[in-house]
């Protein structure tokens, strides 16, 4: 079951409770090579059949995969320790041979981290085409591994068919802008996302208020006034959160990429380098804890809707709430999408494609004549409707 930052409410599972009664092509480093042993060439990553293939010969290697194997939880608490112990020995063997020689380099510009094996082939960022700062690549030893990735299922061609559909349907957007279309290369990436779960037990207090209305005045002046009667409540539950979704990067257009879900995360397979071939893998910079952090807001911000509804009434009013989050598991995943930047009199704008779903979404131009000429529409139909009322 999957579940966005902001909607936690899809991923939350109640498991009991008790009530009061009154309730109710991409350029850029990639993550490793794949050398091809017939011709010597790199393999990349073939979205339709799945496999590594080589794009000068046409070899084909199979993954390395269990298909019955799945995506497994880590514990929270246990990574968080393991993490400390690492970074207070810089120094330690372990964890550097742990590392497995990866690497990572920043975009000072876009703030893009990306990790990578062997030599860095590029001198710009795929995020926003600004020269990478080569002096800056250090070494990975204190990451946490990657557990999942869905792979890309939605190859360049059906995405550019969904972006022209897309653009068809921008009713608002110029003349010119819809036959043309938007004109850019797509990138394909992966984007780092923590997912947590969480068993919470809730205790709350609070009231319940229902309307009634009284009568005041008489004759002319006689009028009906709400009046809201008010009951204390409390009770306590128990809900479970599963895979509530947290964007691991900084710099992205989060709202955009938020837009993108649901994703199929019953597609995630295992985590194999094999799957990143030919992809820009982004790495996170949101921390573990920070993004459990980020994650417990949402699952407050449903307990809180949650709450009110249990209070009941037709208003409610919460005192107290006290929550406890046990068992906490969590996944570090790598989800894909395609990235376009196109420009349009000038201007630059950004699309991006769910490369497990299709949905697009993105920036686009706007006809300042055809919203003129909504309003004004919107205006006549307005005035049409009170001469109307005005006659009768």
């Amino acid at each position: 079951m999957s579940a966005t930052e902001g909607s936690a409410d899809a991923a939350a599972v109640e498991v009991e409770g008790t009530v009061d009664p009154l309730e109710v092509e991409p350029e850029g480093p990639t993550s490793r090579t794949f050398p091809c042993e017939a011709c010597g060439g790199e393999l990349e990553f073939h979205i339709g059949a799945q496999t590594l293939r080589c794009p000068f010969c046409g070899e084909v290697k199979d993954l390395d995969q269990d298909p019955e194997t799945a995506v497994r939880e880590q514990d929270y608490a246990a990574m968080l320790e393991r993490l400390r112990e690492m970074r207070a020995r810089e120094d330690d063997d372990a964890a550097a041979a742990g590392a497995d020689d990866l690497k990572e380099i920043r975009c000072d510009a876009c703030g893009a981290n990306v990790q990578f094996q062997g030599t860095l082939t590029a001198r710009h960022c795929s995020y926003c085409g600004v020269p990478l700062q080569l002096e800056k690549v250090h070494e990975a030893t204190d990451r946490v591994p990657v557990d999942g990735v869905l792979p890309f299922l939605v190859d360049k061609k059906t995405a550019a068919a969904n972006l022209r559909k897309w653009v068809k349907s921008r009713w608002f957007a110029p003349g010119d802008f819809l036959k043309r279309g938007a004109d850019g290369r797509f990138d394909g990436v992966f984007i780092p996302y923590w997912t947590f779960d969480s068993a919470t037990r809730t205790a709350y207090t609070g009231q319940r208020g229902d309307h009634y209305y009284v009568t005041q005045g008489s004759g002319k002046n006689k009028r009906r006034v709400r009046r809201t009667r008010w009951r204390s409540v409390s009770g306590r539950f128990q809900r479970f959160f599963d895979d509530v979704l947290v964007i691991a990067g900084k710099g992205l257009p989060r709202g955009r990429i938020e837009s993108l879900e649901p994703w199929p995360l019953d597609k995630l397979v295992p985590f194999s380098p094999g799957l990143l071939a030919g992809f820009l893998a982004r790495t996170y910079d949101v921390e573990l804890e920070q993004g459990f952090t980020m994650g417990r807001d949402a699952m407050e911000a449903a307990l809180q809707r949650d709450v009110r509804r249990r209070i009941g009434g037709d208003v409610q009013r919460i005192t107290s709430m006290d929550t406890s989050y046990n068992a906490i598991t969590f996944k570090h995943l790598l989800l894909p999408i395609w990235m376009l930047a196109y420009r349009y009199k000038g201007k630059s704008f950004q699309v991006v494609v769910n490369a497990g779903t299709g949905e697009v979404q993105g920036d686009r131009p706007w006809s300042v004549g055809k919203i003129a000429l909504a309003v004004l529409a919107g205006l006549v139909v307005i005035g049409g409707f009170v001469l109307i009322q005005s006659l009768r």
